[in-house]
């Protein structure tokens, strides 16, 4: 069953009857369901479908002429064309007499293999272009490769794509859909240890418990995930030693750029570089407080749920692990998991906030949403604000996510109404967000108020399963 990517497949839909030539460029992390999505677009339309291998020029031309040849001579003939030019011309040609999509996925594999594919690509697409009705699909997994060798002002094939399609992992709504059988806090803290990356995502069983989950997959060195983030690494990165290092201390604690390059023992200067990739790779955050656009108050966070579980708990566990200590390991990470999920769901609300503004049912049109930490004026004490979002001059949005069993109270409604006196906005509007409710005096006291709603974590699922 296909889930999700509601808007991306309108998108390529529409490139679709527009029976002209269309180039699309797809990308986004290993594991996001690229391959799925091309798979489910094409299931009904006449394509042909080349996936790239880390292997010469002359395997990759023999694999592409056997996807070409199956569709357009009807047969799995064992010929082979002289060329890539020879290879790709064919396909254009043939598409002048009718509507085919034609992807090249793992692009960045069998563009390192052939040198000259994607200037032979710039050639085909501009002989062609005026009398195809091609729908071209280049879809790769390595990010630096297709922004710098597909998307970037220099590439060769630039100014050529008619769209472009980042494929980020699900949000907390579609990962959902996922599941039936999970409870309904299972749901978060299973999105809370695996994020919405599909691919983890279905290594989760909701006929099993979080507990049981958690030992069949990171707790167990027979499973894909026990091992997963040192193979991404691996397969993104030349030094994947220092960008461990990095994420282990980012997951311990550090987020500023000094602390991380103590606790990893580089220069901050060789650190920002790093960092600066596992941001491009979508692995980590930077974070200034909001409304600062540059700040030395910048902090550093994990930013895919996945490794930010992983590097929290398997490292400091993994010689139990391996040794079958998978009952040990797990008493050790439960008692965390409680103040682990409390990002989660300040993560969820957020979602949850941008879903309310776009349709249209929040009181304020923010740009952006964001945490903002410094100093409050009034106490001379640091204190943070989990959720903030600005839409005019006068008018803000002020949130606080408590993912705790206890009952929200009315001295967390208290501090926040102090916090948003911080700021000079004369409209100002409150969300108090809690997993287990509120009491009675904190639903009196934002009665009183007015401003405030109160959001119980049973709401927002609510809200995303049925969008009301």
């Amino acid at each position: 069953m296909f889930i999700g990517r509601e808007r991306e497949l309108g998108v390529l839909d529409k490139l679709y009857r527009s029976e002209k030539f269309e180039f699309a460029v797809i990308y986004g992390r290993r594991r996001v369901g690229k391959t799925a999505l091309i798979n489910e677009f094409i299931k009904d339309k006449k394509a042909v479908y080349f996936t790239g291998v880390e292997n010469n020029a002359v395997q990759n031309l023999d694999n592409l002429s056997r996807s070409i040849l199956e569709v357009l001579a009807g047969n799995e003939s064992t010929a082979v064309f002289p060329t890539f030019q020879a290879a790709l011309e064919s396909v254009f040609r043939q598409s002048e007499k009718e509507r085919l999509i034609f992807v090249i996925d793992e692009y960045p594999y069998a563009a390192r293999a052939s040198k000259s594919l994607a200037s032979t690509l710039q050639l085909m697409i501009d002989k062609f272009r005026d009398t195809s009705k091609m729908m071209l699909i280049l879809c790769g997994s390595s990010m630096s490769y297709m922004e710098d060798h597909v998307l970037a002002y220099k590439a060769p094939l630039y100014g050529r794509r008619t769209a472009q399609l980042k494929i980020e992992p699900f949000s907390f709504a579609d990962a959902c859909k996922l599941f039936t059988g999970f409870s309904d806090e299972d749901k978060a803290i299973v999105y809370g240890i695996v994020g919405g990356t599909p691919q983890y995502l279905l290594q989760m069983d909701d006929d099993l418990t979080v507990e049981e989950n958690i030992k069949n997959t990171f707790l167990n060195p027979a499973s894909m995930l026990f091992e997963e983030p040192d193979n991404l690494l691996k397969q993104e990165v030349r030094e994947p030693a220092l960008y461990n290092a990095i994420i282990t201390a980012l997951a311990n604690g550090a987020s500023r750029m000094s602390e991380i390059s103590t606790k990893v023992g580089a220069e901050t200067s060789v650190c920002s570089v790093y960092i600066k990739n596992l941001i491009s790779l979508g692995l980590v955050n930077k974070e200034t407080p909001y409304g600062e656009k540059a700040s030395r108050r910048s902090i550093y966070s994990i930013a895919d749920n996945m490794f930010r579980f992983w590097y929290r708990f398997i490292p400091s566990n993994i010689s139990i692990i391996s040794r079958g200590g998978t009952d040990i390991a797990y008493k050790r990470i439960e008692p965390y998991l409680s103040d682990y999920m409390g990002k989660v769901f300040e993560e969820i609300c957020r979602q949850y906030l941008w879903q309310r503004m776009l349709n249209g049912q929040v009181p304020i049109e923010f740009n952006e949403l964001g945490r903002w930490w410094g100093t409050d004026a009034r106490t001379h004490s640091q204190t943070e604000i989990d959720i903030m979002g600005v839409g005019d001059s006068s008018t803000a949005l002020f949130g606080e996510c408590k993912w705790t069993n206890e009952k929200a109270d009315i001295k967390v409604l208290d501090t926040l109404i102090l916090r948003s006196r911080m700021f000079n906005y004369s409209n100002v509007y409150l969300y108090l967000f809690a997993k287990s409710g509120f009491t009675d005096g904190c639903m009196k006291k934002a009665s009183e108020i007015g401003n405030a709603s109160l959001v119980t974590y049973k709401d927002v699922l609510d809200y995303e399963s049925t969008g009301s």
